[in-house]
């Protein structure tokens, strides 16, 4: 009885050591990087966007919604919008349609693009909704970007 107690501890012990090696190889395998020595750094506050200027005008002033209609027989809504580069350099557009209810409630949203607009230059682009609406919708400008663009001379 004593050597079957005996043999059992000796199994149990090679188990426990294999074990033991199992995890610090996975250990290893898995460890983190080793902690960056760079000095810590406060957060830093993002500075807010400069405001139009006389010479830079607000990107809202270039876009004019021209048009408003729904799909009589889809029944989605769009929007058709005129913008003209307000800016003294060749801009891209990203315009952000939406789509309200006849309570003013946003039933839908589209959205609508401009590539390289020369300054001064104008371009007509349908902003088309997603899903059905119900008559009356209205439709209104919720976002525009502005961002420089083309080839630098």
């Amino acid at each position: 009885m004593t050597l079957a107690v005996g043999g059992g501890l000796v199994v149990a012990g090679a188990v426990v050591a294999l074990v033991h090696s199992a995890m610090n190889s996975v250990e290893d395998s898995i460890a983190l990087p080793p902690r960056s020595e760079a000095p810590y750094s406060e957060p830093y506050e993002e500075e807010p966007a400069p405001e139009p200027t006389a010479t830079e005008p607000d990107v809202r002033e270039d876009v004019t919604i021209i048009g408003c209609t729904r799909d009589p027989s889809i029944g989605w809504q769009s929007a058709k919008v005129k913008v003209v580069n307000g800016s003294s350099t060749t801009a891209s557009y990203t315009i952000m349609m939406e789509f309200l209810d006849k309570e003013g409630v946003r039933v839908a949203e589209g959205g609508a693009g401009v590539v390289d607009l020369e300054p001064g230059g104008s371009a007509v682009r349908k902003a088309q909704g997603v899903g059905e609406v119900p008559p009356g919708t209205t439709c209104r400008i919720s976002d525009i970007w502005r961002t420089p663009s083309g080839s630098a001379d």
